[in-house]
């Protein structure tokens, strides 16, 4: 087993930026001129169109190059949790996150799956299922399977990564 993890460690994914050119922005009906952040905004680029069906591009980071954060495969995070679970009809206790375990943490609006590799306090160590492009000190939401959906267990803020 312990070989099977050190493969998976030793798998070297990659990330490649993709260089486009802003064609529009545009919010609901209305062309916009330029963009602040907050608020949903579309983004009209010159990419083929295959990189952007079914919203596969949706949580990505968008910046000039050189301005943008660390990419991170492995994040560690202060954490809390909250006493209840949200979304349920009954009040249950939301029990201590355990090593082995499969979170999604949403970083921005990146939704990813990750695995906790370690805990301790209000430490938790997660890798990640695929990369992300965030701050340090950014907030992340943590959500456990319960009753076969997704709910909100807390909330943490990253501390540091390991990048890819």
């Amino acid at each position: 087993e312990k070989e099977k993890e050190k493969e998976k460690e030793e798998y070297e994914l990659t990330c490649t930026p993709l260089f486009t050119k802003v064609v529009t922005l545009f919010t609901e009906q209305n062309n916009l001129h330029l963009a602040i952040p907050g608020g949903l905004i579309g983004v009209g680029t010159n990419l083929d169109p295959l990189l952007c069906r079914g919203d596969r591009l949706v949580g990505q980071v968008i910046g000039a190059p050189g301005t943008l954060p660390n990419v991170y495969i492995k994040l560690e995070m202060q954490y809390r949790l909250m006493r209840r679970c949200v979304g349920l009809k009954t009040r249950t206790k939301v029990p201590k996150v355990k090593r082995g375990e499969v979170l999604m943490v949403t970083v921005g609006s990146d939704a990813v799956g990750g695995r906790v590799i370690g805990t301790g306090g209000d430490l938790m160590r997660v890798v990640l299922s695929r990369p992300v492009c965030t701050d340090l000190l950014a907030r992340v939401l943590l959500s456990r399977r319960v009753e076969r959906h997704w709910r909100l267990i807390g909330w943490g803020q990253v501390t540091r990564g390991k990048e890819l």
